[in-house]
């Protein structure tokens, strides 16, 4: 069965905090949406994968490898295997992050 989802929708903001849903959970990759509250956001790590974050709502800092990155609405960044990244949103903001694990 197929679905039309307007992935904004899919989740809601919760006042100070990261909200997320899985979409996708398959061997080759997945994708997770985020709801992250003003202020907040994902703290440095790396991933074994490639991954992509695709920015639906409000704006984010993104920083990879030690280079940051201001991301709005419509803008994504690919992050590289193993290359630390963190990301922290000065207002609320939504983003799909797709990882692909081939």
């Amino acid at each position: 069965m197929y679905n039309v989802h307007k992935l904004s929708e899919l989740l809601e903001y919760q006042t100070g905090a990261v909200v997320s849903r899985t979409i996708i959970d398959k061997p080759a990759g997945t994708m997770t949406l985020f709801a992250v509250g003003a202020g907040q956001g994902l703290s440095e790590h790396s991933a074994p994968f490639d991954a992509a974050v695709q920015v639906l709502d409000g704006t984010l800092s993104v920083r990879v490898g030690g280079h940051d990155h201001e991301l709005a609405a419509g803008e994504m960044i690919v992050m590289p295997a193993d290359i630390p990244h963190s990301l922290t949103a000065a207002v609320q903001a939504k983003f799909l992050l797709t990882m692909i694990k081939v």
